[in-house]
């Protein structure tokens, strides 16, 4: 750009072989322009007194008229000039050069500036993003710190802070709750051992008694040898019973069942089938199709206990009730129905009512059944009937009916 140059250029170009005398003056301040004169035919004429020559490539072709007028930067002399190339009449283009060597420092400057400019912001980022990363990290490495404390020393007792509001609050109540999860199940698992052990101990005590009887009395007659082993028969019958109990019970617990869509009413009838072969008690039964997700060989172990456990209870010749409905099967006795005492306890692992402890079981059946219901995502109930008995229900969440 030549901001700066009066305008009174001559509009006609010189007499042969003369430079120009009427040159442009700069204005105040600015700098002075250095001028030749080109002709079509590649003649330069420079000014009076004038010696250095810009180059003239492309000047020619602007003097015949061939190329418009343009700028191009050079180096003429060592100094950075910008030429202003434009045509006077048909045979003559005059070329306009100025020093770009202030242009050059002020943009010297303004590239150190900005690169002292770029590295302290540089710096700063950097150390502001230290400082917030680390402020940031600072709870993550005290969850860090809370987990492998509570791995190396196995209490499951302590907690983290969950005190803030963020996702990182969020994850640190995600944590507390999974060792609330955790240490539930050990509970659960170390009360399961010591419930099975005692359980266990005493048909096995009673078991090994009478097999010390048989050796060490040899006078023994064989009536009385045949009644010890029925016994310890029986009692091993009834320890095996129990772990099988047992072992769905820890089933239960460490794998969720494999739920698909089944009838409810069939299952009900293939556990009808089942404590019939081993009962001669009559079984009314009310049946409708019922569609729901379940498992079916845990639903049939379920209802097969409320069975068993009915058929225990029951009443000398009266008939066990059996309805399903709309995704539940309601089990009726006729026996002398539950203790009100007994009703909060019913379903717990174990609990075996007064009346209970004389007849054979393990006290865990009616927990399995709640474990099936909870399992599901239903519920499982106890109540004594309006005329005596007992009604257990186990409901599940049912689908719409099915053919």
């Amino acid at each position: 750009m030549f901001i700066g140059f009066s305008r009174t250029v001559q509009t006609q170009a010189p007499p042969s072989g003369q430079p120009p005398q009427n040159l442009p003056r700069p204005r105040l301040g600015g700098a002075a322009g250095y001028i030749q004169f080109v002709s079509a035919g590649g003649k330069v004429r420079l000014p009076a007194g004038e010696q250095i020559r810009l180059p003239v490539a492309g000047a020619v072709a602007v003097a015949a008229g061939k190329d418009a007028a343009s700028f191009k930067d050079a180096s003429v002399g060592g100094t950075h000039v910008r030429i202003y190339t434009t045509r006077l009449n048909g045979q003559t283009a005059i070329e306009i050069a100025r020093p770009l060597t202030e242009v050059d420092r002020v943009l010297g400057r303004i590239r150190l500036l900005f690169l002292a400019v770029s590295l302290a912001a540089i710096a700063g980022a950097v150390g502001l993003g230290m400082a917030v990363s680390r402020r940031s990290l600072r709870p993550v490495t005290r969850l860090t710190d809370d987990a492998e404390r509570i791995a190396a020393t196995g209490n499951l007792s302590e907690r983290t802070d969950e005190g803030r509001s963020d996702e990182l609050g969020r994850l640190a109540r995600a944590f507390n709750t999974m060792l609330e999860a955790l240490s539930s199940s050990v509970r659960s698992q170390r009360q399961l051992v010591a419930d099975a052990s005692h359980e266990l101990r005493t048909p096995l005590a009673s078991a090994r008694t009478n097999l010390e009887l048989l050796e060490l009395h040899d006078t023994l007659t064989a009536d009385e040898r045949g009644r010890i082993v029925a016994d310890a028969l029986v009692e091993l019958r009834e320890m095996t019973h129990l772990i099988e109990e047992l072992v769905e019970l820890a089933r239960g617990d460490v794998k969720a069942p494999e739920k698909q869509e089944t009838r409810l009413d069939h299952l009900a009838e293939e556990a009808l089938a089942n404590v019939a072969r081993r009962t001669p008690i009559a079984f009314r039964t009310y049946l409708e199709p019922t569609v729901v997700e379940a498992s079916p060989v845990a639903v049939t172990r379920a209802i097969g206990n409320l069975l068993d456990n009915a058929v225990k209870w029951n009443a000398d010749g009266a008939p066990i009730e059996v309805t399903v409905k709309d995704g539940a099967v309601t089990v009726r006795d006729h026996g002398p129905g539950i203790d009100p005492a007994d009703l909060p306890h019913i379903f717990d692992r174990f609990y075996r009512a007064p009346r209970a402890r004389a007849l054979s079981g393990s006290g865990l059946g009616l927990a399995i059944v709640r474990q099936v219901a909870e399992a599901h995502g239903g519920t499982v109930t106890a109540e004594r009937g309006e005329d005596g008995g007992s009604v257990f229900t186990l409901n599940l969440r049912a689908e719409p009916n099915g053919s």
